[in-house]
């Protein structure tokens, strides 16, 4: 079961021990960001989302999954927050800019009490590298060695990677250059971090849907509609028709539109999401800022 939630009722929920998953998004555009008034209601910044683990009491784990310009609110906000936490954990799907482009202006980097570990399909040299890279002369004014904080490269495959309570595994998604899903377990509960992937391959497909299968929440790549997805095949991403019915094939308990075209504005989000209901009602999209709860 899962439920929708602002910030500010979270910080009124009464104390508890059931465990639970608190899911903030807090980059939700594909491609580039859009800071346009048209699309505020759903957010302009690309792709990152927390998880917390824990209960109403407190977070006992926080996982972050990519490193978009959504990245930088975070930062902020666990730094407004008095947030004591030194450890992050960073999955990176894979490396496009609107995945990674965020990371530089991440608050911790230049924490010296920080520990981050980052996480994807590529070996540790290989991940130190890319990311390395993106820090350079003329590109940015601070090298990724000088930062103040202690960073670890992991690779992770299918076999899951435990941290704690928590088990994450990755498969890999039809995407140009590869991109990773993520699948999270926690005291039975399960959610599946979909994103850039197009339809169409068979392996791929199937190894999604059996990620998918009883999950409780899936972030399903939707940026295009149907209409136009034929003049945008190859270029990586799927539809909102195709994730409700890997939504409705795997038993999903709720489908979580994600990485939204920077051209649809509110307007044509709400449409968006009206015809994926239609289909599949158990539907959200993803807006920026907002907090689902998986109980």
């Amino acid at each position: 079961m899962s439920e929708t939630v602002t910030p500010e009722s979270l910080l009124h929920a009464e104390s508890t021990e059931h465990p639970r998953i608190e899911v903030r998004a807090w980059g939700v555009r594909g491609s580039l960001p859009t800071p346009s008034l048209e699309v505020l209601g759903f957010g302009g910044n690309t792709p990152c989302v927390e998880l917390k683990f824990g209960n109403e009491a407190g977070c006992r784990q926080r996982l972050i999954f990519d490193a978009g310009t959504g990245i930088r609110n975070l930062g902020m906000h666990l730094l407004k927050s008095q947030c004591t936490d030194t450890s992050f954990h960073i999955f990176l799907t894979h490396f496009h800019w609107d995945h990674v482009q965020g990371l530089p202006f991440f608050q911790a980097l230049y924490r010296k009490e920080t520990k981050i570990t980052f996480y994807s399909n590529r070996t540790p040299e290989e991940l130190k590298e890319i990311l390395w890279g993106q820090m350079v002369t003329p590109y940015f004014p601070v090298r990724f060695s000088d930062i103040a904080a202690t960073v670890h490269f992991v690779q992770i495959l299918e076999a899951p990677l435990v941290l704690g309570e928590v088990e994450v595994s990755s498969f890999c998604l039809t995407h140009p250059q590869g991109s990773s899903g993520f699948c999270v377990t926690y005291r039975g509960k399960k959610i599946v971090y979909a994103t850039d992937h197009e339809h169409g391959q068979e392996d791929a497909d199937l190894r999604l849907l059996n990620a998918a299968r009883g999950a409780d929440l899936l972030f399903y790549d939707a940026q295009y509609t149907p209409e136009e997805y034929p003049h945008r095949m190859g270029w990586g991403h799927g539809t909102w028709l195709q994730a409700t019915r890997v939504a409705a094939a795997a038993g999903v308990k709720q489908l979580v539109l994600f990485h939204h075209d920077p051209s649809h504005d509110d307007l044509k989000m709400e449409a968006i999401l009206a015809d994926a209901r239609s289909k599949f009602p158990s539907t959200v999209a993803a807006r920026e800022g907002e907090t689902l709860i998986v109980r």
